[in-house]
């Protein structure tokens, strides 16, 4: 087993679509970032390099390379996981949580859950997808961005 840990932070801006998990939330601001910033998705990302030991997005996805232009964040996830297929593990659990002020993204949690497991080829048992305020402390408290924690557990296919 293998376990690793991801963080990722994003500036809310207006002009912007906010995507968390892979959806299109309504919100009058939107998360800055070379990519669609799909902060949740992001810290998933780097917890699975993480565990595996191969850095993280920014090496392997960087924001001076052009193709990776406003690419869905599940685009991504889903090269994450052909790297981890290829080195010969599978999710056994993430477990996220998101700091926002708002808006809540309580009402999105299953569709999120839905969107990663489906792409790591997990039940969605397997993903675990939390909110929370930061009681108004701080760039995220101000809603001046947002942040995403995420740890995940690997497997072997061997076991």
């Amino acid at each position: 087993m293998r376990i690793g840990f991801g963080y990722d932070v994003h500036k809310l801006v207006k002009g912007r679509s906010l995507i968390i998990g892979g959806v299109d939330i309504p919100y009058e601001y939107g998360l800055l970032g070379h990519s669609d910033a799909d902060v949740l998705v992001h810290s998933i990302m780097d917890s699975i390099l993480g565990a595996l030991g191969l850095g993280d997005i920014g090496r392997h996805f960087p924001d001076t390379d052009p193709q990776y232009k406003d690419i869905s964040s599940l685009v991504l996830l889903k090269k994450v996981y052909n790297i981890m297929k290829d080195e010969g593990y599978i999710i056994g659990n993430i477990d996220s949580t998101v700091a926002a002020q708002s808006p809540k993204i309580a009402p999105y949690i299953d569709d999120m859950r839905s969107n990663i497991a489906t792409i790591l080829d997990t039940s969605i048992e397997n993903v675990n997808i939390k909110g929370t305020t930061t009681e108004e402390l701080g760039f995220v408290g101000k809603k001046e961005g947002m942040s995403s924690y995420s740890v995940c557990l690997l497997k072997s296919k061997l076991d």
